[in-house]
């Protein structure tokens, strides 16, 4: 147990570079994993089942003891992406397709890649958990709607059975894996060790699927997406700092609502978008997941050697 403990470690990681890989193998053999889309609402489910084995019930009570600053989280996450999504489609050409996939992921909860992220960059980690907990919780009912209103211009959008497949793929494991833990606390301390493994070979399988299914349109409009992507994501981090730094939130807190509203759940993405959209409608999720894994890591490091202190002699020095 413990080699598997230090294997997912290191996978973990190194998790950029696994799905940098597997989307570069998606892409040159496509017949092979193209095979593994019928299966990647099953590979979010197993990952949302292992984000459910480490929730506790302190992660709620942090809403509780500080609902004002879990708010500007979870408003900020609604908001700020959605809006950013709209207006990139707005201003970017685009196909229907695509511009749908962006809006999807833009209205997707948290990735739980952020806490992770926050840790690095030394933010308020309970924060990130407890926003992404909140946003995780509500996606089934806000993500479809929000959806609805800004995707339907592009493409027809079913809120209901988004809404019900939400409820199967996010909720469901998540209180199934809570459950577990609360009834096998043993067990389950005893697995957590190798969890990143497990989530880091869901992501990377459904990102090398989607990839290889819209093999076409990548080759077509690769680079507009991601440049897209890239503009969405860091927009993302920047206005949710500020916003932080406007509501008065503290630096770390600042760190952590900025990440928190930057890096998505591009895997519920994917999922959501080659099940009702297309496997085109699915590459702005998938190169998300590769690129905002990138960016969190870049962004945690800068962030990491930022203190109250540094940011406020910048700020007299300025």
């Amino acid at each position: 147990m413990k080699t598997l403990a230090t294997l997912s470690a290191f996978v973990g990681k190194t998790f950029a570079l696994w799905v940098i890989g597997f989307a570069v193998l998606g892409y040159l053999l496509p017949d092979l994993f193209k095979q593994i889309v019928p299966y990647i609402v099953t590979l979010l489910g197993i990952i949302m089942f292992g984000m459910g084995l480490t929730l506790s019930v302190d992660d709620f009570r942090e809403v509780g003891k500080r609902p004002f600053d879990v708010g500007i989280g979870v408003v900020s996450q609604f908001l700020v992406m959605p809006l950013l999504a709209v207006l990139l489609t707005r201003i970017i050409p685009m196909s229907p397709e695509v511009a749908a996939g962006v809006i999807l992921v833009g209205c997707c909860p948290g990735g739980t890649s952020s806490n992770v992220m926050t840790y690095l960059s030394k933010g308020d980690v309970a924060l990130s958990v407890a926003c992404t907990s909140v946003t995780t919780l509500a996606a089934p009912i806000v993500t479809p709607f929000l959806v609805w209103l800004f995707a339907s211009q592009y493409l027809p959008v079913d809120a209901w059975a988004m809404f019900i497949s939400i409820v199967k793929v996010v909720l469901v494991p998540l209180a199934l894996g809570f459950a577990l833990q609360k009834l096998l606390p043993g067990v389950v301390k005893a697995a957590v060790p190798a969890l990143p493994l497990v989530s880091v070979i869901g992501i990377v399988l459904i990102v090398s699927a989607v990839v290889a299914a819209s093999k076409g349109a990548i080759a077509q409009s690769g680079l507009l997406i991601f440049a897209v992507v890239v503009l969405h994501n860091g927009l993302g981090y920047l206005l949710g700092f500020f916003a932080a730094r406007a509501s008065g939130l503290s630096l770390a807190k600042r760190k952590a609502i900025a990440i928190e509203v930057g890096m998505q759940n591009s895997g519920l993405g994917a999922a959501l978008a080659t099940t009702y959209f297309s496997p085109a409608a699915a590459v702005p999720s998938a190169i998300f997941s590769v690129w905002h894994n990138i960016s969190g890591a870049l962004l945690a490091n800068f962030f990491s050697s930022r203190t109250e202190e540094r940011a406020g002699e910048t700020a007299t020095a300025n």
